[in-house]
């Protein structure tokens, strides 16, 4: 029985039936954040490459997750969103392992680096498929008219994971070397895959699938403004540690959780007001907020201002890709759900993935405060895009 034919459940019920599910995105994410405050500090100073390669290393992640989308979204739609999320861990796995044979040849700075490039690589594939997969299994699960609630509930885990696994990570390598990264996200996604083999999936929905880049096409407007407004967050996690130490600071890994943590606060307490307001009046909301927070991070004179700039960031981002994925989704039959949720996420990857090498370019030729500067202006190209799009919704 589907879940339209079931009687009207309670929003708690709703609710738990989500996170039962987001939980795979909650492991995915943690195994994504363990590495990532870590990971650049790795590659700059113990195999001594530059900035810029530090960037295109977090960035090859993304890049992967973008490139995977439409695979990722097809695959929900045909096979079915478990069996989906069930090879996204198995990717988390393989990159783990990967990972860890790249800490063991230290020594070998390019082997080192080109075999952390594979396992970044497979782990960004993972992530699409394991984000697509969730929320698609959430919205067959509760109903399309939780959209914003699979949404938020999946961003929830995914940041509160990077919000928990950034500082993890930092404490880990300090204990127990960098070794015991690759050890973490093999066995995290190693227990996950036991876990998920007896939860019942939702059936495949059958009906007319329009081709993916006919999808693509309906969604790419909202997507264009979610990417102006992601870079942001794209900056933050890759360069953070490195801006830090550039300014004679410690405690990077905290931006992150008060990034996140302030995520989370913004979902759980105002996930309502995209129901309430609409999506674009949230998300222009939203967008102003989190370009406030990039440029006090922009203007940071100490780590206590910088913390309240990361906070507003999230804060602000927080809502933004709810809000405009509960206009991009509309946009494409119940059928092609999954690509819908693909191509929009395409242009969240393309955030990421260029974020790295872009504001790696910014800092070397202008210093690394400017590359929040740069993420400023764009969120504010973002907020005019959504502004139009908003009117040409009313029209």
């Amino acid at each position: 029985m589907s879940a339209q034919q079931q009687p009207p459940q309670s929003s708690m019920a709703i609710t738990l039936q989500i996170v039962s599910i987001v939980f795979y995105t909650f492991i995915a994410f943690l195994c994504i954040g363990l590495p990532i405050a870590v990971l650049p500090g790795y590659v700059h100073e113990q195999l001594g490459f530059s900035a810029v390669i530090a960037g295109l290393v977090i960035g090859s992640q993304y890049l992967a997750t973008l490139l995977s989308r439409p695979m990722a979204g097809r695959m929900s739609d045909t096979v079915g969103t478990k069996r989906a999320i069930i090879y996204g861990l198995w990717g988390i796995v393989l990159s783990g392992l990967l990972t860890l044979v790249s800490t063991l040849l230290q020594d070998w700075p390019l082997a080192s680096l080109i075999i952390l490039i594979i396992g970044r690589l497979l782990l960004g594939v993972a992530q699409g498929l394991i984000g697509v997969g969730t929320i698609s299994w959430c919205m067959g699960q509760v109903g399309v008219e939780h959209t914003a609630k699979s949404i938020g509930w999946n961003g929830i885990a995914s940041y509160g994971a990077i919000a928990i696994g950034a500082p993890l990570g930092v404490v880990m390598v300090a204990d127990y070397g960098f070794t015991s990264l690759g050890i973490a996200l093999a066995v995290l996604a190693a227990g996950a895959l036991l876990l998920i083999r007896n939860k019942p999936s939702v059936p495949v929905i059958r009906g007319e699938r329009l081709p993916f880049w006919a999808v693509f096409g309906r969604i790419a407007p909202y997507g264009a403004s979610l990417t102006l407004a992601s870079i942001g967050y794209g900056t933050l996690t890759t360069f953070i540690t490195l801006y830090y130490l550039n300014r004679g600071w410690t405690g990077a890994a905290y931006c992150l959780t008060v990034f996140g943590v302030c995520f989370i606060l913004s979902r759980l307490l105002f996930i309502s007001a995209i129901s309430r307001f609409g999506g674009f009046k949230s998300a222009i909301a939203c967008m102003t907020i989190e370009t406030v927070g990039l440029v006090m991070l922009w203007l940071a004179p100490s780590t206590a201002f910088a913390l309240i700039g990361a906070g507003l960031a999230g804060f602000g981002l927080s809502l933004v890709y709810p809000a405009l994925g509960v206009e991009a989704i509309k946009q494409v039959p119940s059928s092609s759900r999954g690509s819908g949720l693909g191509a929009y996420a395409v242009f969240f990857d393309l955030a990421l993935a260029i974020a790295g090498p872009l504001m790696g370019a910014v800092a070397l030729n202008l210093g690394y405060s400017w590359i929040f500067f740069c993420a400023a202006l764009l969120s504010v190209i973002g907020l005019g895009l959504t502004l139009l799009l908003q009117r040409r919704a009313i029209s």
